[in-house]
């Protein structure tokens, strides 16, 4: 049994004494709490005194009465106590807290799974930025955030499936043809300028150099478009997922918006919304009646020209989705796409009759920070700030870890002189720096002649307060997992890897692992051998790494 289950047990038990009493109703919400005092016991509850204008009784009189009926049998409680003004504290058995140490060393990486998915497949797109230049650092943000939930979500069991959306199917692949083009031009003399929607990135001319070098100058004799459209999306489309792929980020699915067109698709998903009734012709246009499904207006899918607007090809690809058997949708986008939500739900209520099929989680800008300033251009090419260029200055760890550690839809500041910092002020060195130390002390062990393979599954000796806090939070992972997933929040994940830490520098502080005493030794190796297990899966999670030597 792990912590969690044994504290929904004793919920459980909560409810039946309070239906013994009459005390229950439908309204009624019974909620454990950790205290800040360990004088408090491990776990409380203020059901008493949320009960007083029920029952019509002083709160502590019915928390003595919740005690004296409530029955501690296989509940791993030593002891009930009532505090004022009502307050239920409960200290646990100390033989269940040791007993998970046993649990995570037997299990490992497997500790802290679940099984949430319940049949459910989950397709989760995020970045899909036009293959049309680098990855910046908002887009870097994505990526982390993305990566970490379909982690975090595969970790409580969900199927998951990371895919990516490559618009190279739009005007923008157009724009970059002829981008790529001028700049091929203009390494023959030609004085030709960018066109206004052009790509002025150093990347197209890397690509029109390159072309020069192995065709020569082919593509001035001859009509080079739609060579440079493919070359440029591929070449482009390369880098990227090398940049990702160093980010510790990659996909099941790279989509190709193209395809939407080339199999009809975006036709279809028209013809299927027209007939149904979905639309309705206005100034030679046809529009989306997504007013009906609690969008601020009607949306034109095709305009008076006949071409498709941004939301129509968007449509028929989360159409496609489903169709490919996805169960839930979770689309990440930036923060400039806030009014994008309800006419993209509307659309998936017409295509599906379930509008919650989809969900959508905005990210908020963010602000790099160096030097008390905001660093707004990147040093190595005076243009906007790259993935690639925070990942060769500052590292994959700390940008993941910093990343993780905000809400995805709070602004964040990214202070690259704390990320650069080996010191315990930085929270991914502080976090990372437990795993190195634990790792240290099993080495220094083993040179002692202590057999680390054979841990103890049994513990008498350990008794200090410091190792309950300990191993109270390495049971806390799994509700950990469940909530950062139910919530698509990394920085749950993130904050409980902050406290593990502590906790373990604390107890490290507070006593020696490794004395003359081989039982003392042994039990404390593998209290820090669990610690060491949940530490890196936690850390893996956000996609950070965990060192053995720091």
């Amino acid at each position: 049994m792990n912590l969690q289950n044994l504290i929904e047990n004793i919920k459980q038990e909560f409810k039946n004494t309070l239906v013994n009493l009459g005390y229950f109703s439908e309204e009624t919400i019974i909620v454990i709490d950790t205290p800040k005092g360990k004088e408090n016991g491990d776990y409380s509850t203020n059901i008493a005194m949320k009960l007083a204008r029920v029952a019509k009784k002083a709160p502590l009189i019915i928390a003595k009465e919740i005690v004296n009926q409530f029955n501690r049998n296989n509940l791993f409680i030593e002891k009930i106590e009532i505090a004022n003004p009502g307050f239920i504290n409960i200290f646990l058995d100390k033989s269940f807290l040791t007993n998970l140490i046993t649990e995570i060393n037997n299990q490992g990486i497997d500790y802290g799974n679940l099984n949430m998915g319940h049949g459910e497949h989950y397709n989760i797109e995020f970045v899909s930025v036009n293959p049309t230049g680098s990855l910046h650092i908002g887009h870097a943000r994505g990526a982390s955030a993305g990566d970490s939930i379909s982690r975090i979500m595969k970790k409580a069991g969900y199927k998951v499936t990371k895919e990516y959306y490559v618009n190279d199917g739009g005007n923008q692949i157009h724009n970059l043809a002829i981008s790529i083009d001028v700049r091929y031009q203009q390494l023959f003399g030609k004085k030709i300028e960018i066109p206004k929607d052009g790509y002025h990135g150093e990347e197209i001319i890397d690509a029109a150099k390159k072309i020069k070098n192995k065709y020569k100058d082919r593509f001035i004799k001859e009509d080079g478009y739609e060579f440079f459209k493919d070359y440029g999306v591929n070449s482009l489309l390369k880098t990227l997922k090398k940049d990702l792929s160093d980010y510790g980020v990659t996909f099941d699915v790279w989509f190709s918006e193209k395809t939407l067109y080339d199999n009809k698709l975006v036709e279809k998903t028209v013809t299927y919304l027209i007939e149904n009734n979905y639309t309705y012709e206005k100034d030679g246009a046809i529009w989306l009646k997504t007013s009906d499904y609690n969008d601020e207006k009607d949306r034109v899918i095709i305009k008076s020209d006949g071409s498709y607007t941004y939301i129509t090809p968007d449509i028929a690809y989360h159409m496609n989705k489903l169709e490919r058997g996805y169960t839930k949708l979770i689309d990440i986008l930036g923060g400039d796409h806030h009014g994008y939500i309800n006419r993209l739900k509307a659309a998936i209520e017409m295509i599906s009759g379930k509008g919650d099929l989809l969900e959508i989680e905005i990210l908020q800008m963010v602000k790099v920070i160096q030097n008390g300033k905001e660093v707004k251009m990147s040093k190595r090419s005076g243009k906007a700030i790259t993935l690639r260029d925070i990942i060769d200055e500052v590292g994959v760890d700390p940008i993941r870890y910093f990343f993780a550690m905000r809400s995805l839809n709070t602004h964040m500041d990214l202070d690259l002189d704390l990320a650069l910092k080996q010191t315990n002020e930085n929270p991914v060195y502080y976090a990372q720096y437990a795993h190195a130390r634990i790792n240290s002390i099993f080495v220094t062990a083993e040179k002692k002649g202590y057999n680390t393979k054979n841990l103890p599954t049994e513990f008498t000796t350990i008794t200090s307060e410091k190792s309950f806090e300990l191993i109270q939070i390495l049971g806390n992972y799994p509700d950990t997992i469940r909530q950062a997933a139910i919530h698509r929040a990394p920085h749950k994940i993130t904050n409980y890897v902050n406290n593990l830490a502590s906790a373990f520098h604390s107890f490290y502080n507070d006593e020696q692992v490794i004395t003359d005493d081989h039982l003392n030794t042994m039990e404390r190796l593998s209290l820090l051998n669990a610690t060491k297990i949940v530490l890196k899966d936690a850390l893996n999670l956000v996609g950070v790494s965990a060192p053995n030597k720091m």
